[in-house]
């Protein structure tokens, strides 16, 4: 039970008027390494259902096309890269790439989707990590060469890269894509009213009914919440955490979310939740909570407001909460 919460990363609390209430209609998955569940609220069950099911269907061909170690458009892709070869990509993918960059700008490049390479030399290319700390001077190899989405080139159908060492893994983008992604389809199928979440990144559409949809922020050390959150109309919570995908290794634990300056994991955060509103909302929640994870509390308040994320809810290495005050006044 506990690792079924710990994979959600949010536990969503339903208050609901057992005989009286519309139907709720939630169908859960298992993709992008995590648990996924698709609530609909108020709608015949009918037509939840299959708007659910497309939204299923959906995050199973995104997963596919994605996935960063096995066959899949993206691994194709990566080998084009290290053989300094052009490669046709897919209008939509070559629009993410274009999106990740741009992304990747505005956070100095601690947001990297580049270094694959790297998340695959500390074993986190598997399944299950393999639990082993990679040797110094193949992480220093690593960070010499420097790879970063701005040495990617799009253009006419056609992508390349002036880097070989460039290696996609678009983890800590694909999930918020998707909820964006799910948030059109439920809205194409006449959906007013739903929730989207994707282990622990969440997106939200109208109402609860008569209040909005709520939310738990998971505790990235022991089961249970921190803090409730009702969330709008649009918005979006995105999660980093160690808590996840991380192994131990000689006392210390290492975690899948990796500071491209050093090489190595990030270590001075616990968790980091942020919430996000407008125009790619699922996307921005899921991207920009890397920068701030990797970069630690020091300068947390200063590089949130770079980011323009105004609310966030972060726990540090020494379990030390640092709450902005415009989420502070969200929470419950």
């Amino acid at each position: 039970m506990r690792t079924a919460r710990n994979a959600i990363g949010l536990l969503l609390l339903w208050l609901l008027a057992a005989c009286s209430a519309p139907p709720l209609v939630q169908q859960q998955s298992y993709v992008f390494g995590t648990l996924v569940e698709v609530s609909v609220y108020g709608a015949p069950e009918v037509q939840a259902q299959k708007a659910i099911a497309a939204v299923l269907q959906h995050f199973d061909e995104l997963h596919r096309r994605l996935h960063a170690w096995q066959p899949s458009e993206l691994s194709r892709l990566n080998a084009s890269f290290a053989k300094g070869e052009h490669a046709a990509v897919a209008p939509d993918l070559a629009a993410m790439l274009l999106d990740a960059q741009a992304l990747a700008a505005r956070s100095d490049d601690l947001f990297n989707p580049a270094i694959g390479g790297l998340i695959a030399l500390w074993g986190f290319h598997s399944d299950a990590p393999r639990g082993t700390v990679p040797d110094d001077a193949a992480i220093a190899r690593w960070v010499r060469a420097d790879p970063r989405l701005r040495d990617i080139h799009v253009a006419n159908g056609m992508a390349w890269s002036d880097n070989p060492a460039v290696q996609l893994d678009l983890g800590g983008y694909a999930k918020g894509r998707a909820l964006d992604d799910a948030a059109a389809i439920l809205k194409a199928h006449g959906i007013a009213n739903a929730l989207v979440n994707i282990g622990g990144n969440v997106i939200a559409l109208g109402r609860h009914g008569d209040r909005p949809w709520r939310v738990g922020i998971q505790h990235p050390r022991r089961a249970g919440t921190l803090a409730t959150l009702d969330l709008r109309d649009g918005e979006a919570i995105g999660t980093s955490g160690d808590y996840q995908r991380f192994f131990e290794a000689g006392g210390r634990r290492y975690c899948h979310l990796i500071d491209p300056r050093t090489g190595r994991p990030a270590a001075d955060m616990q968790s980091v939740t942020i919430l996000v509103s407008g125009p790619h909302a699922g996307t921005r929640s899921d991207a920009l909570s890397k920068p701030l994870f990797i970069d630690g509390p020091a300068h947390l308040a200063e590089h949130a407001s770079r980011l323009g994320v105004a609310d966030y809810l972060a726990v540090d290495a020494a379990g030390k909460m640092h709450v902005s005050a415009a989420m502070k006044a969200r929470l419950r």
